[in-house]
């Protein structure tokens, strides 16, 4: 059996690194490949630390070289994780953290209706109840709700000095500190602002609050990528980012744009996970039997995908709308099927962030570089 090169490489270029868009031949994250009669040996170096990435990127050279070239090959491949070099020429605007706060979390969807304020508010309240100090700042401009799943929508943010400043204090419901445009609208009060005035008030929920000590500060962004998601990301040092879907192809053609924009080169955020809510059905009078309405493994696919971690998934149950509409969270009901999923995802998160804190250099905010006719990211 003689294996040659050029069959090797040929073979390289059907499969991506995870989380790019070109073959691993032309992204260059092939640097060397020798051939010695049938053992064959790649040099690869990716920019995901994460032992998804790690993992599924050997096993695709594995199974690509296998299938394309020879299945008897012997192939060995040594893996290299390395940051990439950001040029920096612009002027940059950077952001500035929030002394006391360990840890900011975005919570982000593509789609809208998959459930990400459900779901931001019960990671909240479980943290809490695991014994964090939790705050929430409901970012979604256009459409809060964190007011209502935490049934204070007749609550106002009380001022308070701080070092002879005077600053909001957020509301505490459930153990978790809250704050949402929604404290100062009506119910049926639209917010028609631009972006910039948008950008505004999200600076002063942020900067003008007392926040206090917090182990964890979820930020629970509007849909879609846009305004809003670059001043968050202008504004905070975010140490990483969930991203929550439902298995419809849909809705996953759009997670995967929402972990793109946090894995972008001038953004960098990393992605702590893919949760996937509404994952099945299960009737009460059929307590053994799942319904995959949307799907099935969708978000979970995904995430193998894009070499991320799956956090988990939640079911499609009735008992988690009525309880986010009366404003208390499914995750405080003690010992439930979903109650024990939130606990799971939850741990899984926390796990996550620990890990990311433990390999990866503290995130700085993103820095905005003016350049002709537009103003991409930039991060140190």
């Amino acid at each position: 059996m003689k294996i040659e090169k050029k069959e090797v490489l040929k073979a390289l270029e059907t499969i991506s690194v995870p989380g790019e868009g070109q073959n691993m031949v032309e992204s260059g994250a092939v640097k060397n490949v020798l051939v010695f009669g049938d053992e064959v040996i790649v040099d690869i170096t990716i920019n995901n630390p994460s032992l998804q990435a790690k993992k599924k990127t050997e096993v695709s050279i594995l199974q690509a070289i296998h299938k394309e070239v020879h299945q008897k090959a012997q192939v060995k491949v040594n893996l290299k994780v390395e940051a990439p070099v950001k040029e920096n020429n612009a002027p940059e605007i950077k952001g500035k953290p929030i002394p006391g706060i360990d840890n900011i979390i975005a919570v982000a969807s593509g789609k809208g209706g998959v459930g990400k304020s459900t779901v931001t508010a019960n990671l909240a309240v479980t943290l809490a109840e695991m014994g964090f100090k939790v705050g929430l700042l409901d970012a979604d401009i256009y459409g809060p709700s964190a007011t209502i799943m935490f049934d204070v929508v007749n609550e106002r943010p009380l001022s308070v000095t701080v070092d002879g400043k005077s600053k909001m204090k957020p509301v505490e419901s459930y153990g978790v500190k809250v704050l949402s445009i929604g404290f100062f609208t009506k119910l049926d009060q639209a917010v028609v602002w631009r972006g910039p005035m948008a950008s505004k008030a999200l600076n002063q929920m942020i900067f003008d609050a007392d926040w206090g000590e917090l182990d964890f500060l979820l930020v629970d962004l509007p849909p879609g990528t846009g305004d809003i998601h670059l001043s968050i990301m202008q504004a905070l040092p975010l140490t990483g980012a969930v991203v929550v879907s439902t298995p419809q192809t849909v809705a996953l053609a759009d997670a995967r744009k929402g972990v793109a924009m946090f894995q972008q080169e001038s953004i960098n955020v990393p992605v702590l996970g893919v949760i996937e809510n509404m994952s099945y059905f299960t009737p009460p009078e059929l307590p053994d039997n799942k319904y995959h309405i949307f799907g099935k493994d969708g978000a979970r696919n995904l995430a193998e995908d894009l070499g991320i971690p799956f956090l988990g998934e939640l079911p499609l149950v009735q008992s988690i709308r009525e309880a986010g509409d009366v404003g208390r969270p499914a995750a405080l009901q003690e010992n439930t099927p979903v109650s024990n999923s939130f606990v799971d995802i939850t741990r899984n998160v926390v796990t996550e962030t620990v890990r990311r804190n433990e390999n990866i250099a503290p995130t700085e905010a993103v820095k905005i570089t003016t350049m002709a006719g537009c103003s991409p990211a930039k991060k140190s």
